[in-house]
């Protein structure tokens, strides 16, 4: 899947992966993908409601093992 910026969130716990998260999505601009890695199992929960809180989409989701994948879409303005 293409994305334009990956954030490495490996070896973090919650709350840092969705804090950073914050972060990196106010580097994009509208439409443009973030690939989010993650190893906490709370994320699996935490970001798909980060997005849903602020309007951004979570357009796919992946788990390999103990590492979690995210593709996320910044929302238009």
């Amino acid at each position: 899947m293409e994305y334009q910026a990956i954030l490495d969130a490996t070896g973090l716990l919650c709350p840092e992966p969705v804090m950073l998260l914050h972060v990196e999505m106010r580097k994009l601009t509208a439409k443009q993908t973030l690939k989010v890695i993650a190893t906490d199992p709370s994320t699996t929960r935490d970001i798909p409601k980060f997005c849903q809180f602020l309007g951004h989409k979570l357009v796919q989701q992946n788990q390999e093992e103990d590492v979690y994948t995210f593709w996320i879409e910044k929302k238009e303005k």
